[in-house]
């Protein structure tokens, strides 16, 4: 067990591809951030683990789901994952890439909106992102798939600790993020592509509210790797990057000024430390102090599930069938 280590929230710069063929560079430039953060650290900090953002890879930049596997869906692991597995195997890391618009054979009319965790022993998780910012967000939820045979919310027991993931919008669902942490997280990444004006400035500032609240609320450390990409590159929005680590009390421990832009920040992780407050503490405990059978608002369903043929206006007469449930 490793009690003491720095995490890597690391920010990208791509302009969106349009094709799959164009996935490689940014790979490219991944790995060479890892290697350059791992050795330049070095004399300073052990960095561990290395989280980047959402649509690293890829992003959903066609509005029906159709386009995306035709042109930007690809299969994990792949290629790219590959790179990733030969640097954790040679630097003894763990990182948590990028988001993929994954094809998978075993659901062959969906794409996922996917990142994985990669150890020293290979992949160790794939997470699919669960709340789609819709409507224009056209890749499927393990929600919309009936009797989806997979953990949604998969934890990880590692030597940096018991680690777990979601990406961006599922931040904002408190109850996503309370399940992971009820399925064991001790630290939660956040991959993610935030932008403007929800992101990392005022007034609103969701990025960091969001991230904050929900490291104090389930006592857990979040790393939170932001996409930092300009306007030119991901039009029609901006990008704030804000990339931060925070502690199981809500304290910032490091922080990327806000700007587009590559950026990385490190901060220290200490499982030992959370360990022994969540042992030590009956105050502010809000997971031992949860009155679960008194919630009843999800037992009835709000958004129903979707089919594969996804699109814009799809998802928008889903959200008005939603909002009759809410009267």
């Amino acid at each position: 067990m490793t009690d003491l280590y720095y995490a890597a929230a690391c920010q990208t710069d791509f302009p969106a591809p349009a094709e799959r063929g164009e996935i490689a560079s940014r790979t490219r430039r991944m790995c060479a951030i890892i290697e350059q953060t791992i050795t330049g650290y070095e004399p300073f900090f052990d960095v561990r683990l290395l989280a980047f953002p959402e649509f690293a890879h890829a992003v959903p930049v066609y509005p029906e789901a159709a386009e995306l596997r035709r042109r930007l869906a690809i299969p994990l692991p792949n290629e790219h994952t590959d790179a990733y597995e030969r640097l954790a195997k040679k630097y003894g890391c763990y990182i948590q890439t990028g988001t993929f618009l994954e094809a998978d054979p075993d659901y062959p009319e969906h794409v996922f909106n996917t990142t994985v965790l990669v150890g020293p022993g290979g992949i160790l998780s794939k997470y699919r992102k669960v709340n789609p910012w819709i409507p224009w967000e056209v890749h499927t939820s393990p929600h919309d798939i009936e009797d989806y045979p997979e953990n949604p919310f998969p934890v990880v027991d590692t030597e940096l600790g018991k680690l777990g993931v979601a990406i961006c919008y599922d931040w904002l669902f408190p109850e996503t993020i309370r399940q992971i942490a009820f399925n064991g997280a001790e630290l939660i990444v956040r991959v993610s592509a935030y932008m403007d004006p929800w992101g990392a400035t005022d007034p609103m500032d969701w990025w960091t509210l969001i991230n904050r609240t929900r490291a104090l609320e389930n006592s857990v450390y979040v790393v939170a790797a932001n996409q930092g990409a300009s306007l030119a590159n991901y039009p029609p929005f901006s990008w704030p990057g804000g990339s931060m680590a925070v502690d199981f009390d809500g304290r910032i421990l490091a922080r990327a000024d806000p700007g587009p832009g590559e950026k990385v920040v490190v901060a220290p992780i200490d499982i030992a430390r959370l360990r022994d407050e969540r042992e030590r503490r009956l105050g502010h405990d809000m997971r031992a102090h949860l009155r679960s059978e008194i919630h009843s608002y999800l037992d009835n369903r709000r958004l129903a599930p979707a089919d594969a043929a996804l699109s814009n206006d799809g998802h928008k007469e889903r959200i008005r069938d939603a909002k009759k449930t809410l009267d």
